[in-house]
Formats: structure tokens, sequence, C-alpha cells
């Protein structure tokens, strides 16, 4: 049985707490191509404008994800695909690999499980508001990357692992590095992706490029931009 991102190339992250360019709507971003909306952010996230987000991309069609960045902000929307729930694996603090996830457990009506899948997230921005959230460990090597994505795929069964530069673009050799250590899991890379360039050089290795500020930044070009990088590498 084959996962819905084991055919896509690009995910477009749309932040709640961040505005949208002058003149650009989340229908224009919905019609970027990308293969997936995921709504999700680290600071200033509630239900209102999660609800809001959610609400006002599920009109077109595109698959919608929500990423919550804590149980308390989890929505239910018939409208979401799935939810994609972050366990960081070089977390300094236990509670953002297994702790948080005893409370989303908890949550009124439990989680939905037929929609849900974690992500095995190696944060390595030190700089990074997630970073600093996790207390990540985020002086790694390649080859330490490469042991979490193995770690992530083979001890822990993970789907999905996420190499999270947020912010800033990362290192070519370290995203290569998670791709030859993984097999069955989908790659995905987020962090810093601002043209084509940038876009396709992360694309030769991860299997997915997330592109999350440049929508809030540049708008609806520029991530077409990206979306045709993705597609082309």
């Amino acid at each position: 049985m084959t996962a819905p991102w084991d055919d896509w190339n690009h995910i477009l992250k749309i932040d709640p707490d961040k505005d949208l360019p002058e003149g650009t709507t989340y229908g224009d971003l919905c019609a970027t191509g990308t293969d997936a909306i995921e709504v999700g952010g680290t600071m200033g996230i509630t239900e209102e404008n999660m609800e809001a987000v959610v609400e006002a991309c599920a009109e077109h069609d595109v698959p919608l994800y929500q990423e919550p960045s804590s149980p308390d902000v989890v929505i239910d929307n018939e409208a979401l695909e799935g939810y994609l729930i972050p366990t960081v694996f070089n977390a300094g603090s236990p509670f953002w690999i297994t702790g948080a996830h005893k409370e989303w457990i908890k949550i009124d009506n439990g989680l939905d499980w037929e929609r849900t899948t974690t992500e095995a997230y190696i944060v390595m921005n030190p700089e990074a508001d997630v970073a600093t959230y996790t207390e990540a460990d985020c002086d790694l090597g390649p080859d330490d990357v490469a042991a979490y994505a193995t770690v992530a795929e083979r001890m822990f069964g993970q789907e999905i692992v996420y190499v999270e530069y947020s912010g800033t673009l990362g290192d070519e050799g370290v995203v290569q590095a998670a791709s030859e250590a993984t097999d069955q899991a989908t790659l995905f890379y987020g962090g810093g992706i601002h043209d084509y360039d940038s876009a396709y050089s992360m694309a030769q290795y991860a299997d997915v490029i997330v592109v999350g500020n440049l929508a809030h930044e540049e708008g609806v070009g520029a991530v077409r931009e990206t979306v045709e990088a993705a597609r082309d590498a």
C-alpha cells in the first residue's frame, strides 16, 4: 500500500501566524501546482488561526494536511486529508520525542489514527524557533544525520524522515547522507528554499521539498518556480 507522499515532489507549508504578501490569496497559493498544503508553524499558533487557513484552502483541489505544533491546536475538520505530527529525534528534551505525543493521545475524542502519521524530524538550524523550542542538538555531521535517519526508519518504522533547516538553506552533503541512509522512508527537506536553483539542489536528494517562508515573503510566482524545480530534479 502506497502513501500519498510517495508520489509527491513539493509541499507548500503555510504558517497561520504569518501574513501573505499584498494581493496574494490562499487560493492563489493552492494553484501553484504544489502536491500538498501543510498548515502549521511553531510560534503564535491557535485553533482559531489554524481553522481560518484550513477553511480558506479547503475550497481548492489540493490535498490539505495539518502539522500541529502542540496538542492544543489540533483541529477536527473534514477538509483535512490528515495530520502530520512531528517527533524530533535530536531533541534535547524527551518531551518532543514522546512526551508531547502522550498529550496528543489524550485530546478530546482522541486522534484519528486513520489520518495520522508521525514525521521523524532532524532539526539542523540552531537559530530556528523549533530548535530552541525542542532544545535540539544541531551540532551534527552527515554521518550523525544518516544515523538518525536509519534509526527513524529501521528501529522506529517511521514513514517520513524530515531534515529541517528552518529559515536557512542546508548542507547538500547532509541531505545526501540522509537520502543514502533511507530505503523505505520518504525523505522530506525544508529550510531556506528561495528560488529555482535552491529548490533544485535539495530536490536532487530529498524525495519531497517543503517550501514555507517563501510564500509569505515573495508570493505565488516564487513558489511556482520551486514547484517546477522539484519536478525537474
